[in-house]
């Protein structure tokens, strides 16, 4: 269980990145949802001992992680938002070098490099110096490293960065499996990241948890008030001053526009049943005052 009890922070200068969080972790997979600049990083990092909060407590099996971090790191994997590597070595060497920082012995961290290879799909390039990787690839070795050890808690920020479509399915299955039995905190602001793999949502916006609760209860928070219209072009900026506007397609006989709005827009738009984006968009606005086409 890790428990992030009243979290705030605050940086040189009075900026306030994370704003009196709680949030309480079992085993599962918690979707951290939130747009950039939410202050998510923050309290990741902060979840992962690598920065002590202003105010609040973290405590990790009824222990204090702030005065006693090394329990959770013995059992932590954490990927940060910048993953750095050294461009010399191979992606078999980088992780045989971070299993020994880990204490791994020498025998059981050679398979388990092996096996994490083919995990994300590096085998092949698993003997390459890290400097001719492509994004995505050292993407993939991060979140190897991540699960050397065998974390019971898994810290991921902003995990699918730079990921192909095909690996985004890849590692989201991943992480669902791991959250079977550990405690797994993922952080994004794509909501296509949460809605397959996550139970558990919270919406983070200016540092605060503005809701937490499951797809289907986040679902229901606007039901009955997500709309379609065909409308023309000079149409839109009135539409996106006034409501919380999630999609915008243009088409030949106009703009077909998809948004939020507790009563109908107009005399032509037709109630569609509504999903992830529109919810948390809907969150994200309500609290936070965001224009409504900040997100689409």
């Amino acid at each position: 269980m890790l428990e992030l009890i009243d979290i705030s922070k605050v940086y040189r200068g009075g900026k306030r990145a994370v704003d009196g969080v709680r949030l309480r972790l079992g085993p599962g997979l918690v979707g951290l949802l939130g747009p950039n600049g939410a202050g998510k990083s923050s309290l990741l990092r902060i979840a992962a001992t690598v920065t002590r909060p202003s105010t609040g407590r973290v405590l990790f099996e009824g222990a204090d992680v702030v005065a006693r971090p090394d329990p959770l790191r013995r059992t932590l994997g954490y990927l940060p938002q910048d993953f750095g590597v050294y461009p010399h070595l191979n992606a078999r060497e980088f992780l045989s070098y971070l299993a020994a920082v880990k204490g791994l012995a020498a025998r059981s961290a050679r398979g388990r490099v092996d096996e994490l290879l083919e995990l994300v799909n590096l085998s092949d390039a698993g003997r390459r110096p890290l400097g001719t990787y492509s994004g995505g690839m050292l993407r993939r070795v991060g979140i190897a490293q991540t699960l050397l050890a065998d974390p019971a808690v898994l810290v991921v920020d902003e995990p699918t960065a730079g990921l192909d479509p095909e690996e985004r399915v890849r590692f989201r299955n991943l992480l669902s499996d791991l959250a079977a039995d550990r405690v797994v905190l993922l952080s994004t602001h794509i909501v296509s990241d949460i809605e397959s793999v996550a139970g558990d949502i919270a919406v983070l916006a200016g540092g605060r948890l503005l809701r937490r609760g499951s797809p289907e209860e986040l679902l229901h928070s606007v039901d009955g008030q997500v709309w379609e219209a065909l409308v023309a072009p000079a149409d839109v900026p009135r539409l996106q001053a006034r409501h919380v506007v999630s999609r915008l397609v243009r088409t030949a006989a106009g703009v077909r526009v998809r948004l939020v709005s507790p009563v109908p827009p107009g005399p032509d738009a037709s109630p569609v049943a509504p999903d992830l984006e529109d919810a948390y968009l809907a969150v994200v606005t309500a609290r936070t005052g965001l224009p409504s086409g900040a997100g689409r």
